[in-house]
């Protein structure tokens, strides 16, 4: 994890972090699907309970909800509301072929706001969303380049 060392900057980086069901289901998600990486976890009793994923400049934390331990705040349904992670990126487009190339579930890539978006569902529910500048129309679909 690289943090920028100006000493007038206070807050360095937000990292979202993700209750699930099933780390063991949500890791290899992320990290054969996505391509992140594990950089830290936490391991009790020879399983899993906490990781840290990173890719590029990018980070987010899984933690599994362990049914015999009361957390505070987590709502007892499987899909999560009210709350999308947006990562900024130089080419979404890219991540949505390498996605694709994974068998990862993800929509077909339009313009909004100025930029290339990409969206996709955790196990979890989670929305995660890959967007890049463009100068593309606004509404344009994606259309794949067809391969001869």
């Amino acid at each position: 994890m690289s943090l920028i060392q100006d000493n007038n900057i206070n807050i360095q980086q937000a990292v979202p972090f993700f209750w699930v069901t099933n780390i063991e289901a949500s890791m290899p998600y992320y990290v054969n699907g996505l391509g992140f990486t594990i950089t830290n976890r936490w391991v009790d009793d020879g399983k899993t309970r906490w990781c840290w994923l990173q890719r590029d400049s990018a980070a987010l934390m899984l933690q599994e909800l362990q049914k015999d331990v009361q957390h505070v705040d987590v709502p007892s349904e499987k899909k999560r509301t009210g709350v999308s992670v947006y990562f900024i990126c130089k080419d979404a487009l890219a991540l949505y072929r390498e996605f694709v190339s994974k068998n990862v579930v993800v929509t077909k890539p339009f313009v909004g706001n100025g930029m290339w978006v990409i969206s996709l569902r955790d196990p979890d529910g989670y929305d995660l969303h890959f967007e890049s500048s463009t100068n593309v129309p606004e509404e344009t679909l994606y259309v794949e380049e067809e391969h001869s």
